[in-house]
This record gives C-alpha cells, structure tokens and sequence, in this order.
C-alpha cells in the first residue's frame, strides 16, 4: 500500500496540508484526519463510494491529473458533506450510486446555510435508475456555484435544491437515458431564491428539465415561514431540446426566462402549476419569458401552455419571443394566457 504524501503550504498565518492520495485506503485514511482547510488531489483510478465529511470548513476535493479524474463508483451516495463551508469539488468522475451521486446539506439546521460551496468539472452518470435519486442533491446552501458540470442517467433530478439562495448553476450539460426515471434535470424548490441558471444544455433531460419550483414537505422549507417553492429564479442562454416540456413554473413567485433556445417539445411548451398548497403560498405567478427562440412541431404540441388550477397565468409577461411550428409555419402563433408584445410568428429563427 502506497503511503499518504503530505505537502504544507505556508500562508500568511496559517499552514494547509495537501494531502496526494494514491488508494482507496489512503483515501479512507485523509477523510477520517482532516482538519479545516485541507486540500486532498485524488490520484486516477476507480475508488469505491460511500464517503461522508461533517463540518470541515474550506475543504478542496480535487482530482491530481485534472485529465485523468478519479473514478468514483457505486455506494449509496459517491460523497455526503455535511456542513462544510467553503468546501470546493474539482475534476471527479462518478457514477453507479443508488441513492445520490453527490448530497450536499445543512445538517438539518435550517435557519443557520452553510456558504461558498463550488463544484466544477464533475461528471455524474447512472444514478438510480428509478425513483427520487439525484446526481448532486443540495439542501440549505447559499452561495452555491455548480459550473461545467455533465450529468448523464438519474432517476429523480439531475441537481435539486432545496432551500438554497444566491447561488448560480452555469455551463452544465444534462442528457436523459433510457431506463432512469428523470423527473426534472435542475429544479429549484423548498423556498429556493435568487438562484441563475445559465449556459446549460438539456437533452431530453427529463419530465421538465427545468423545474422552477415543485413540491417540499413542510417540514423541509427554507427559510421554514416560505411563502413559494421559488421565488426570484433566472434563467438564461440555454438550450432545451426534447422533453415533454421545456420547462415548468410551479409555485413559483418571481421568474425571468430569457434568451434560452428550445427545440422540438413533445407536449407543451411550458407548464404553470401549483402543486403545494395552502393559505401562505403566493400562488404561481409574476413571470417574464423573452427573447426565446421556440421551434416545435405541431404534431406533436397541440397546447403551448398548460396550465394548474391554483395558478395566476394572467400575471405572467411574454415579450419578443420567436416562435416557429416547423411543419406548420401557418400555426406558429401560441394560445397564451396573456398577449405577447412583439412575439415573431412563422419564421425560421437564425
């Protein structure tokens, strides 16, 4: 067995062990010794899952050969980290898990988020296959960034957040397989806020790939006196092809849905819901969509926007919008719940 290489850097007034481990052992050994800080680089090669780190602050995850990840397989969950602030993950591969691919939380301390987690460059495949079973689950996060990440097979979503704020989702690609169940590819519930996705590409990435808003426990919202699953959500500059819908609004107080491209929905183009109920909820509503280039096929989207009962459709906003039914030019201008200001019907978009 190859032994644990210690590296020290010296700051200022303080020392940061990196820490090179070249085995699952010494793997398993670096997690059970951490102090806050520490930077463990992963040497390539397949490691088993099933690993958990609790309330180690300003921990760096990363890969040693940033071409050559580390392979994480099988387990429960790859990683859970619990409470660990300023923690950042760097060039993993994982895949096989059956529970989560990665779970990141709060310890259940609702009102007090851990802040400043980044993930970058992870790969996360085969997570499932049925059932609620995310890639990266994220639970009472603020100031999360998740960026140039790809995520391929999953049964519940490709990233959920439950109650996480100020945080940025950019660059990641998500692609649907066959076999997993795939209910959304990002969603953004649980009293989520002030969260941007931007520059992600969605290949039938599930039920809606993008699912600003949904459905929480009581028990789980935060912050716990929420009166929305969502509330002030962007999204922009995307890409959504496939899926029978680009994306859905539900209970959702606040949205922007910009400059995004969709291709080819199977059903709707977009849904308006309300699935948590009760007198505290705003009921969904307050949502712009422009500037989108919309391409369908009238064979296959009868209804542009379904929508929930509960629901305020009359409040939503849609500007500037380019649609196009490519077998039927002559039916490209959608039944809306409001009318559109400056929506261009029937011509192919550049």
């Amino acid at each position: 067995m190859r032994s644990i290489t210690f590296i020290f850097l010296s700051f200022i007034s303080s020392h940061v062990a990196a820490i090179t481990v070249h085995d699952s052992a010494s793997l398993q050994k670096a997690l059970q010794d951490l102090k806050p800080g520490t930077v463990i680089k992963i040497s390539p090669g397949d490691y088993p899952g099933g690993h958990y780190v609790s309330g180690i602050d300003n921990l760096t995850v990363e890969a040693l050969d940033r071409e050559k990840p580390p392979h994480f397989k099988g387990g429960g969950s790859a990683f859970q980290f619990s409470r660990c602030q300023g923690l950042t993950l760097r060039h993993l591969e994982i895949s096989g898990q059956s529970v989560n691919g990665i779970n990141l939380d709060d310890g259940g301390q609702r009102a007090d988020p851990v802040k400043g987690i980044t993930l970058d460059h992870i790969t996360i495949s085969d997570i499932g296959p049925t059932g609620n079973h995310d890639a990266i689950k994220c639970s009472g996060l603020d100031a999360l960034t998740i960026s140039n990440c790809q995520i391929s097979g999953w049964g519940g979503q490709g990233i959920d957040f439950v109650g996480c704020h100020q945080s940025r989702i950019t660059a990641c690609v998500f692609t649907g397989k066959p076999g997993y169940s795939a209910t959304a590819a990002i969603q953004l519930k649980g009293g989520s806020s002030d969260v941007t996705v931007e520059k992600c590409r969605f290949q039938n990435a599930g039920e809606r790939p993008l699912n600003i808003g949904g459905s929480t426990g009581l028990e789980f919202f935060r912050p716990a006196n929420a009166g929305y699953e969502a509330k002030d959500i962007t999204v922009q500059d995307c890409h959504i092809e496939g899926s029978p819908c680009a994306a859905g609004f539900v209970g959702v107080d606040g949205a922007v849905f910009t400059r995004n491209t969709i291709r080819y929905p199977e059903k709707w183009i977009f849904r308006i819901l309300q699935e948590t109920q009760g007198e505290r909820f705003a009921p969904c509503r307050n949502v712009r969509i422009a500037d989108n280039q919309i391409v369908f096929r009238r064979s296959q989207v009868q209804i542009e926007v379904n929508i929930g009962d509960g629901t305020a459709p009359e409040t939503f906003v849609f500007q500037n919008n380019h649609w196009l039914a490519e077998d039927r030019p002559e039916r490209s201008k959608p039944q809306l719940p409001v009318a559109e200001s400056g929506g261009v019907y029937g011509q192919k978009p550049e």
